[in-house]
């Protein structure tokens, strides 16, 4: 089980918001966190704390710049999400992305669209590709939701999806995006879930609040499931210590 860092990224700078709160209009996104500290900061901050397979996510247009700003500070340690699709991908992925993360371009209607996933993966490769399986409860199950998380998808997040999915990527990354931003405590049985049923890596992200944290999603998710800490940590005005985070990371030997 590892720790993972992230990068987000809202109109070129980076940010922490409430996954919760975003729409197709910026303004109302609830920010938790934003710096005039460059993007490339923070990927160098990584890099010299060792501490690859982060993300650098694009929370809408006018982050290109920024982004591959700090794919090139960090070669081959970040992977980037945010309007990937096969024409742009390989943007990334020359700038230094390790993987790129997709989610929307590969729904059409609400399901799952196998030929643009597999175009995708034609042009990517199996290995560099990330699906982004981000998911609300609804019902009593966790369900896919896309474009910006507000759409909600007929996919439900299962141990028949997991399994299905996983031979067209290498990993998935998996907000809960109720919790997502608001520092509330992580989705238990979500983390149980992927470290049950997920064939390959999973990275978990919302909610995370403590170091213990890092204990809790390594124990349900049976060391298989990796955690992605942002708006808690002090690094983006939280309470939580980033140098405890490397120390945790560096004792278990990650």
């Amino acid at each position: 089980m590892r720790f993972r860092p992230c990068i987000d990224l809202k109109n070129g700078r980076v940010v922490q918001i409430v996954g919760g709160s975003l729409s197709d209009d910026d303004s109302t996104a609830l920010t938790n966190f934003e710096t005039e500290k460059e993007p490339q900061e923070f990927a160098k901050l990584y890099r010299n704390d060792k501490l690859p397979g982060g993300h650098v996510i694009a929370l809408g247009p006018g982050n290109e710049k920024a982004a591959l700003q700090a794919l090139q500070a960090f070669p081959g340690g970040l992977h980037y999400g945010g309007g990937v699709n096969p024409e742009n991908a390989s943007t990334f992925l020359d700038a230094g992305a390790s993987h790129v993360i997709v989610t929307s371009y590969v729904f059409s209607k609400g399901k799952i669209d196998l030929d643009r996933l597999k175009l995708l993966v034609k042009r990517v490769g199996t290995e560099r590709l990330v699906l982004d399986l981000s998911c609300r409860k609804r019902d009593g199950s966790y369900w896919v939701v896309t474009d910006r998380w507000t759409q909600y998808t007929g996919l439900e997040v299962s141990e028949e999806t997991l399994s299905s999915l996983s031979e067209y990527c290498d990993e998935f990354l998996v907000h809960g995006v109720d919790v997502e931003g608001r520092m509330s405590g992580i989705e238990d049985e979500l983390v149980s879930l992927l470290g049950n049923a997920s064939p390959i890596p999973a990275t978990y992200a919302g909610g995370a609040r403590s170091i213990e944290d890092l204990d809790r999603v390594d124990r349900l998710g049976q060391g298989r499931v990796d955690l992605t800490i942002g708006s808690a940590l002090d690094i983006f005005g939280g309470s939580v210590s980033y140098a405890d985070v490397v120390a945790w990371r560096s004792f278990r030997g990650n």
